[in-house]
């Protein structure tokens, strides 16, 4: 067997108010698909929560749209820190999620009408690809851009799909291009420009000159929620004029307020493992067999990147597909390159939340 990666299945959202900005997430992005919702302490975690064990509530929420989902995270045992300082485009760390659009002047027009907090104008990015920026009410950025793939349609009337990626503050590109492009596999070259860009400009420290990339795979990614999770970039940024870029989670807890992990959907850990390990990424967490969620169980394992961002990988071995009915896939002995059945996949949509 060889490692997997099949896409990008969270992102991880540290917040101090699952309730309401779920909503919100309901509302401009349709992740109304409620995966798994558990209560419980995070006794794997304690390297990054201060060598103590906390308690947190984790939901898992999906679009039936197509792309990676949120894993909307809050401390129950803590109060949820922000930055300490304000947080600047170029600063180290997950900066914007991606969300993608299957008409980006229509979602833009939606998230106006509606009162989103845009910021700027509908733009266009190095390669002629049109996005614009919004800020959640917690004031997370998203960066919404036009969709690669899909899975269904919803007929979601913001005419967005969910996780497409995202955009990574990092102090050194090359550096970086070691784990994104030859561990994981975002070996495609988008664009690889340095300048001062116009579609950065309305964002806080988005004047100043910086190099960006955006990575892509070459191959259709395979594995049992490929398809749902669909096709995934990542744009690297760094910051050339700025001496003092910090790290986002500077003298904070994983969980706390904001981008807290970005999570691969993965199959072949142990070959994952050694891999990360041969790169110079070692595992700093690892569960080492099934851990229960709950609802869905896994095996999963965090590393760093280069500046310290938080990567999780999971290899899923069991999901709620009709829980009232008790209906689970186990994983485990299945093809870890075939797809999912796509009947099967979208019957997970009956978990919807609906407003």
């Amino acid at each position: 067997m060889h490692k997997i990666i099949s896409g990008i299945q969270q992102m991880g959202i540290g917040v101090p108010n699952v309730p309401e900005i779920w909503k919100w997430y309901r509302t401009f992005f349709g992740v109304n698909v409620k995966l798994f919702e558990d209560a419980a302490e995070a006794p794997l975690m304690t390297r990054y929560t201060g060598d103590k064990v906390h308690s947190r509530t984790a939901t898992l929420a999906l679009s039936m749209d197509g792309g990676g989902g949120f894993e909307i995270w809050q401390y129950t045992s803590r109060g949820t820190e922000k930055p300490s300082f304000d947080v600047k485009m170029g600063d180290l760390g997950l900066y914007a999620c991606r969300i993608k659009s299957r008409n980006i002047e229509k979602s833009y027009n939606y998230f106006k009408m509606n009162g989103a907090d845009i910021q700027g104008e509908l733009a266009e990015r190095p390669d002629g690809g049109k996005h614009f920026f919004v800020k959640d009410p917690n004031g997370n950025l998203f960066d919404i851009v036009e969709g690669l793939d899909w899975f269904s349609n919803t007929n979601h009337p913001s005419y967005c799909g969910a996780v497409a990626g995202t955009m990574i503050g990092v102090s050194d590109i090359d550096a970086s291009l070691k784990l994104y492009a030859d561990v994981l596999g975002y070996s495609k070259i988008v664009y690889d420009k340095t300048d001062s860009f116009d579609d950065f400009a309305p964002i806080d420290g988005g004047k100043s000159k910086f190099r960006r990339v955006l990575l892509g795979h070459p191959e259709k990614r395979k594995g049992p929620f490929a398809e749902l999770l669909g096709s995934t970039e990542i744009e690297l940024i760094q910051c050339l004029d700025r001496s003092d870029c910090k790290k986002i989670f500077e003298n904070r807890y994983w969980g706390d307020w904001g981008f807290i992990h970005l999570c691969f959907d993965i199959q072949g850990m142990d070959i994952l493992k050694a891999d990360c390990e041969k790169a110079g990424f070692p595992f700093t967490v690892d569960s080492g067999n099934t851990f229960d969620m709950g609802e869905a169980g896994g095996r999963f394992s965090y590393i760093e990147d280069p500046d310290g961002t938080w990567l999780e990988f999971v290899e899923t071995h069991k999901v709620p597909v009709m829980k009232k009915w008790g209906w689970y896939i186990n994983l485990k002995n299945r093809n870890p390159e075939k797809n999912l059945p796509k009947w099967m996949l979208k019957a997970m949509g009956f978990n919807k939340v609906r407003d």
